[in-house]
Parts: C-alpha cells; structure tokens; sequence
C-alpha cells in the first residue's frame, strides 16, 4: 500500500498510518468476541489500511473520518464505502443512535488518545471490544500498577470497568510519518462483574479529584469534599498513586455517604 504517495498526512489530526497490511490484519484479527453479525466501527482509517480487512470480515461497519481528503481516498479505493462512511469528530458523535451494542477499533489520532479512553468509559455498558493503536507511554499508563510513577486515573478508572491486555509493541518505524514515540495495540473489553460498587459518575468524580495534585495527599485533594474529622483519619495520609481501584471503590463507600 502506498500511503506515502497517495495521502497527505495533517499534523493537527495527530495522523500516523500504519504502512505494513500484515501487522494491520493481525490487529483485526485480534477482535475476539465480535462476529460477523456485530456492529462495528473504525475510528480514523486514514488511507484504510485496517479497513480493507475490516470490509471482508464485517458487514455492519461504518468508518468514523474527521479528514475529507481521507475520505475521497477511501471512496476511490473502496467500492460501494460511501454508505459506511460517517464524516465527523468521534467525541461527538452519538454511537449509539447506530446501534446499542458495537465494537471499536482503529489506529487512533495520538492527539485525542486520552478524550477517546475516556470515551470507551462513557461507553462500557455498550461495547463489546475496544481494539486501539495507542502512543506505547499511554498503554504503558493505563496496565501500570499502584505505587508506580505512570500509574494515575486513567490507570484506575479504566481498570475498574475493563480487562486490559496489550496486543503488540511497535516501533515509529512501522508508520508514516513515524511518530517519535513507540506505540502499542491494546484490547479492552468490559467487565461483566467485579466492577466498582460504588456509582459510576461518583467514582469517575472522586477518583479525578483525587489526582487533582497526585504528589500530594489525598486529605489535600479531598479537602473541599469531606469534613475535617472524616479527613483527620490516618487514611488520608496516603497518596492517590497507593491506591487500587478496589482501594478507591472502598474509601468512597466508607467515607462518602
């Protein structure tokens, strides 16, 4: 495929293509629960590398594109693709007036990578699978443990409502423009239990809250939501990067009422 000559790649849309059609089909053979019968969307196909395996697989597809030039390619390349087409900004598109239970995956813009996590949040009650191309240091964020410098809220509200593997590894060489940075695949797909107890738009809540200044302690972070008793409690020593999900999900319980 001979992206570099066909397409003209836009900084401002964070595009990087993936050049090699093996490494691509592998990513789509890496959707594990969804059938032929789901539905299915592709974030910023870019020159469609991911797509044309997409095309064969899955009938009930429909390709999320920001960039009109992206788009007249992919008419050219594609027959009958213009139905499947949906030109716009992922982040405000509505999915589910398409359907309530779907699949995303895509090679996504690096420049909206945390807005669209964050997206699969709001949607976990309606995915199936969440495949992603991601900057390596982001996946490297959101597997990381406590008590470790990458770990954060993303870390812990993603692993509070999804089991989390990373696919592959690959290095800016694979793309182009190469990025400078490495890049991983990652699967998500929502937890059927073991999730927080807790209210989901209070967790998301005090979690973020709780990273306002992530060196300091949690009785520093929580200190306009809670009374100075409650917070005179030696758990709020601790600092947000200590705590767990599990962790985060017990003190809102215990404390929060």
């Amino acid at each position: 495929m001979t992206d570099k000559l066909e397409f003209h790649y836009k900084k401002s849309f964070g595009q990087h293509f993936l050049k090699n059609p093996e490494i691509a089909k592998h990513i789509v053979d890496s959707l594990k629960l969804t059938t032929s019968d789901d539905f299915i969307f592709e974030v910023g196909p870019g020159s469609g590398i991911l797509t044309q395996f997409l095309l064969e697989k899955y009938t009930l597809l429909k390709i999320i594109e920001l960039d009109k030039e992206a788009i007249e390619l992919l008419k050219d390349k594609f027959t009958n693709i213009e139905t499947k087409i949906i030109q716009g900004d992922i982040l405000k598109i509505n999915l589910i007036d398409y359907a309530n239970k779907f699949t995303i995956i895509g090679n996504m813009p690096y420049n909206i990578s945390g807005p669209l996590l964050f997206n699969a949040l709001d949607y976990r009650n309606n995915l199936i699978e969440w495949v992603g191309m991601l900057q390596l240091e982001v996946v490297q964020r959101i597997l990381s443990n406590p008590k470790n410098k990458t770990y954060g809220k993303l870390s812990v509200l993603l692993q509070a409502y999804f089991d989390i593997e990373q696919i592959m590894r690959l290095s800016p060489a694979s793309f182009y423009p190469p990025p400078k940075v490495s890049s991983a695949v990652i699967r998500m797909t929502p937890k059927k239990d073991k999730i927080p107890k807790t209210n989901f738009e209070k967790f998301v809540k005090i979690v973020k809250l709780s990273f306002t200044h992530r060196r300091k302690t949690l009785r520093n972070n929580l200190k306009e939501l809670l009374d100075y008793d409650i917070l005179m409690d030696g758990f709020f020593n601790k600092r947000p990067e200590e705590l767990s999900w599990e962790d985060f999900d017990e003190m809102i319980r215990k404390y929060f009422k």
